[in-house]
């Protein structure tokens, strides 16, 4: 709009604080003059860029990144789709993929027509990884004449929320250079951490401290979205991707990708600036913009607690603490009447349940099958972001659902 309407609108500073005027100003400026209404650089408009380049910075202790590796996205999604369309180029292509694992992964390389190489979690260890699996799995698919070209590590971890320690991440960061993966480091929830002895470390930082960056040994891509985190402005879709260690020739197709869809949305972009550079300490809204943020991460702490041991008490459940992200795994035992059931209406087990507690208590969860997991267990993710008050009582269904369920099909 013009800024007569906006900026410099004589009543501005009676409904907005000043430093936040200056930003929007600032933002003006950056984007050439002209406002959200126009198309930026296919990567993102490079002041936008700047600020996710210090910020990752800040974040990995001053290991350097460069602007021109940078590509801004419609929310994570967008990034992952690109880099999955660039590296299935047929039926023989694989990826490493976590078992569970968010669905976004496995559905893309379905529809892209590769094949998903899964490598299983270790629930009983609070669903860490286990190097022995991994090369297990690597294995099994080069003997099924698969070439793996690349691994999906996701960190705080969706849906089973752990957050592996920096030895864990290490340990991935060599692997993949070991086997000349490019490692695909879904890194969405690094502001999601509630467990005072866990840590988010980056790949990009496990990299350079193992001295993988500096030897060029590794090929990394990182996502991060403004849909998580404290923001939580899924609605915007804004995100981006780095590039590190990718060839000159294989990121000009990226590029092309990324120019087929022209630019991704102003606002999201925009939202991306304001979640990697908030009020700065002395600005006027910067007490304020620190204690909502303070207030919004210890309430998630506390629902992180209230459900994954409240759902932990529950006879036959077992649910692994929530160290990060936003969600809960639980495994459920489900009486063989249900799964005789399931059967005979051609739906997983956990579906059926799923089904059944919608019904029951409106809860809605998603079944863990859509996840994948172990043959024989069964249960669901699910979400603690509703209020603490409403997580309480949700905890109390589970349990009054659960043993209803069992009742129904142990009779």
């Amino acid at each position: 709009m013009p800024d007569e309407c906006g900026v410099d609108h004589p009543d501005v500073s009676k409904m907005f604080p000043s430093d936040a005027i200056e930003r929007a100003r600032e933002i003006k400026q950056g984007l050439g003059g002209v406002g959200s209404g126009a198309y930026s650089h296919s990567q993102g408009a490079r002041c936008f860029r700047e600020e996710i380049a210090k910020f990752i910075e800040e974040r990995d202790g001053g290991v350097p990144c460069d602007v021109e590796c940078l590509f801004m996205s419609n929310g994570a999604s967008s990034a992952i789709n690109f880099i999955l369309t660039a590296l299935i180029a047929d039926e023989t292509c694989g990826v490493m993929l976590p078992i569970p694992q968010y669905p976004i992964y496995s559905a893309t390389i379905d529809l892209l027509g590769g094949h998903k190489v899964g490598y299983y979690l270790d629930e009983t260890k609070g669903w860490d990884l286990n190097m022995e699996e991994l090369e297990r799995s690597l294995r099994d698919a080069k003997k099924r004449g698969i070439k793996v070209n690349s691994f999906v590590l996701i960190n705080p971890g969706n849906p089973t929320g752990q957050v592996l320690s920096k030895k864990a991440v290490q340990d991935i960061v060599k692997f993949c250079a070991k086997h000349k993966l490019v490692l695909l480091a879904d890194e969405v929830y690094q502001e999601n951490v509630y467990d005072d002895n866990a840590k988010f470390v980056s790949c990009k930082k496990a990299a350079s401290d193992t001295g993988l960056l500096k030897d060029d040994a590794i090929e990394l891509v990182s996502f991060h979205s403004t849909s998580k985190g404290l923001f939580g402005e899924c609605g915007r879709r804004g995100g981006y991707m780095e590039l590190v260690g990718i060839d000159p020739a294989v990121k000009d197709q990226i590029y092309k990708l990324a120019s087929s869809g022209l630019c991704s949305g102003l606002p999201g972009q925009i939202m991306m600036s304001l979640m990697v550079r908030g009020p700065k300490p002395g600005d006027v809204s910067y007490e304020s913009h620190e204690k909502e943020k303070a207030a919004i991460f210890a309430s998630l702490k506390r629902r992180s607690k209230i459900v994954s041991e409240g759902l932990n008490s529950i006879p036959g459940f077992s649910c692994q603490a929530a160290q990060g992200s936003m969600y809960c795994f639980p495994s459920v035992e489900i009486p063989e009447g249900a799964q005789k059931a399931a059967a005979e209406e051609g739906v997983p087990p956990d579906t059926l349940y799923a089904i059944s507690l919608l019904e029951n208590t409106g809860i809605c969860v998603v079944p863990a099958s859509g996840f994948g997991q172990k043959p024989g267990r069964f249960g669901f993710r699910t979400t603690f972001l509703p209020s603490e008050k409403e997580m309480e009582r949700a905890v109390e269904l589970f349990a009054k659902h659960h043993e209803e369920f069992c009742a129904k099909y142990d009779a």
